[in-house]
């Protein structure tokens, strides 16, 4: 459903968001690390989402990435909107272009519950929910394995 680089631009966003508590920009190799995620990547997201207003970013040795004091309660839709648009919201299960009411593919009605449900969701969650758990290692950024 969501693209590999929504998914490290909502992890990004979530370590941010909990490396704000600490104060100061976090650097692109650290975010990257901390992720498990390859750096070229990562450095390319972070810049789409400063351009989108919801990162500050500055260069040098005190450089890097940290949330703008406007976008601290940021939601998943919201970043999820930025890096993949709204295909999470409008598209069809099975990738029709004229899925709709009128000419509904065999699993429309159905998916558009599930699509009703997952944007609620996206729409309440913020990006600092979850500071707290993942803080004390309760919640995860990172695969184990290396498995992204």
């Amino acid at each position: 459903m969501l693209s590999q680089a929504c998914k490290y631009a909502i992890r990004a966003m979530f370590l941010l968001a909990q490396r704000k508590i600490e104060g100061g920009y976090v650097g692109i190799k650290d975010i990257a690390e901390s992720l498990g995620a390859p750096q070229h990547f990562i450095a390319k997201i972070l810049q789409v989402l400063t351009k989108k207003g919801f990162l500050i970013s500055a260069k040098g040795p005190n450089g890097g990435f940290r949330l703008s004091e406007v976008q601290e309660n940021i939601s998943l839709l919201d970043i999820v909107l930025a890096i993949d648009g709204n295909k999470i919201t409008t598209s069809c299960w099975l990738g029709l272009n004229d899925c709709s009411e009128k000419t509904p593919c065999p699993v429309h009605f159905e998916y558009k519950v599930i699509k009703k449900q997952i944007t609620a969701m996206l729409s309440s969650t913020k990006v600092s929910d979850y500071n707290d758990e993942l803080s004390i290692s309760k919640m995860f950024l990172k695969n184990n394995k290396g498995i992204n």
